[in-house]
């Protein structure tokens, strides 16, 4: 086997901006253009709401927000199908690799379909195009993360190389969020010559073509047999899923994992909202604010590397979610001017860095230890259960926000009150508090002594 260097983990870390960059892009922007009013600074706040069903359902719940759920609840659901067919394969180029390079194109191709084909003149056939999009989009970014994600662990054969190849991927991730953010001002670049609709679409194809190309670069780099040793797993997938869940540390880690994807979720789903409707910022200022996070969170990278193994993921880890915490908290009582949102961004770049980085070592240290207790390498089930898990969290989150932010009449018109929004930070901030508190739990000295215990017999 050839030696996993750092060079390798970066070229493998380019795969990450890529999907991350797509899903930015469709859990960004599809709720502020598919629904939501206009107003003067922010005119492009739901170009595209007209074309489908935008009243309740439900109860209170809408089109959008059940099929915004639904696709991540299909998305879920297949994760340890695809997790259990990654796992058990035997191809030619490897267990993960084959899945990643034959799925790219589509992925990035349905991503431009999202935000054009749903565009008929027929209310009906909108939903119902919407609905079948997003659920082949989820398809198409579980047959690519699910391999993806299990080669962290198994790129990942050292401590050092776990913590390091989290650190990379957590920066390209946050990288393709941001640039998602810039959709916007793409798009106003383009509005003169291609019209309102027409510039996002192709900001959308723009975005979606780069993020192919990067998706592309460590399927076609990266000849996996060269590096990882890897046996197909006898186990079936549910099988396999249910004894993922039947460990004790796991299980542990995953209570707190799914709310706090629940309340971060309900915050990015409604962070363009909370900067143009409750702090007064355009939508071309979402860029910057991002970008602002990003820089400083990046800065914050090699300190929470290096803190790591001298203090523990553990507590890292339960500092970001009260940070995260006072984050949402602060947005709930924001006030309007351009500095509420650098506020939110500084402070939200602490936990950033931490949970960028440090759950996806968590979980491939769980699957390290259950590999050499059980001689059988499950490392794409153990990450596919972790995003089964916090997916159901994420599709809760879709549901409540749409549902808490349906528009009421006020003096006869259609419009979604500041306090709506604030009530959804006010969720998220008690839901993270909540995470907190379960992380407390899971026992990280012990996994760690264990593997060590474990390599030396």
């Amino acid at each position: 086997m050839k030696k996993i260097t750092n060079k390798l983990l970066w070229i493998f870390a380019v795969g990450q901006f890529g999907w991350s960059l797509l899903s930015g892009i469709v859990s960004n922007w599809m709720v502020y253009y598919y629904t939501g009013t206009p107003d003067a600074k922010n005119p492009n706040t739901g170009i595209f709401a007209s074309g489908i069903t935008q009243d309740p359902v439900l109860f209170k719940l809408t089109l959008f927000g059940l099929v915004l759920a639904v696709g991540r609840i299909f998305d879920a659901v297949t994760d340890p199908l695809i997790a259990g067919w990654s796992d058990g394969s035997n191809y030619k180029g490897g267990r993960r690799i084959p899945f990643m390079r034959a799925i790219a194109v589509p992925f990035a191709l349905v991503t431009i379909g999202l935000f054009t084909l749903p565009q008929t003149g027929s209310i009906v056939a909108n939903d119902t195009l919407l609905f079948a999009m997003l659920i082949i989009f989820y398809l198409f970014m579980t047959i690519f993360c699910t391999p993806y994600n299990a080669l962290i662990a198994e790129l990942g054969d050292t401590q050092e190389h776990r913590i390091n190849v989290s650190t990379y991927i957590s920066f390209t991730f946050i990288a393709g969020q941001s640039i998602s953010f810039m959709l916007p001002n793409v798009a106003g670049m383009l509005e003169g010559a291609f019209g309102q609709a027409g510039s996002v679409r192709l900001a959308v194809a723009v975005m979606a073509t780069i993020a192919c190309i990067a998706m592309l670069i460590p399927s076609l780099y990266i000849k996996e047999r060269d590096y990882i040793d890897s046996k197909p797993s006898q186990t079936k997938a549910f099988s396999s899923l249910l004894k993922t869940f039947k460990n004790g540390q796991f299980r542990r880690f995953v209570y707190s994992d799914v709310i706090y994807f629940f309340a971060l979720t309900l915050f990015q789903t409604g962070l363009a909202f909370y900067e143009t409707k409750l702090m007064g910022i355009e939508d071309t200022w979402t860029f910057p604010l991002t970008a602002t996070m990003t820089l400083v969170s990046v800065l914050l990278y090699p300190v929470v590397n290096k803190l790591a193994p001298r203090i523990g993921k553990k507590k890292l880890i339960i500092t970001g979610f009260f940070t995260y915490s006072l984050v949402f908290l602060i947005t709930s009582v924001c006030g309007q001017g351009l500095y509420w949102g650098f506020i939110v961004a500084v402070c939200a770049a602490v936990p950033m860095a931490i949970l960028g980085i440090l759950p996806q070592a968590c979980v491939a240290d769980v699957a390290e230890l259950s590999r050499l207790e059980t001689g059988e390498d499950r490392s794409g089930m153990f990450f596919a259960a972790r995003t089964f898990a916090f997916k159901m969290g994420q599709a809760l989150a879709l549901v409540v926000f749409t549902s808490v932010t349906v528009a009421q009449i006020v003096n006869g018109e259609e419009v979604v009150q500041a306090s709506q929004y604030r009530a959804t930070a006010v969720i998220a901030t008690v839901t993270c508090l909540i995470g907190a508190c379960l992380f407390f739990l899971y026992n990280e000295k012990m996994i760690l002594s264990r593997i060590e215990e474990l390599k030396k017999k």
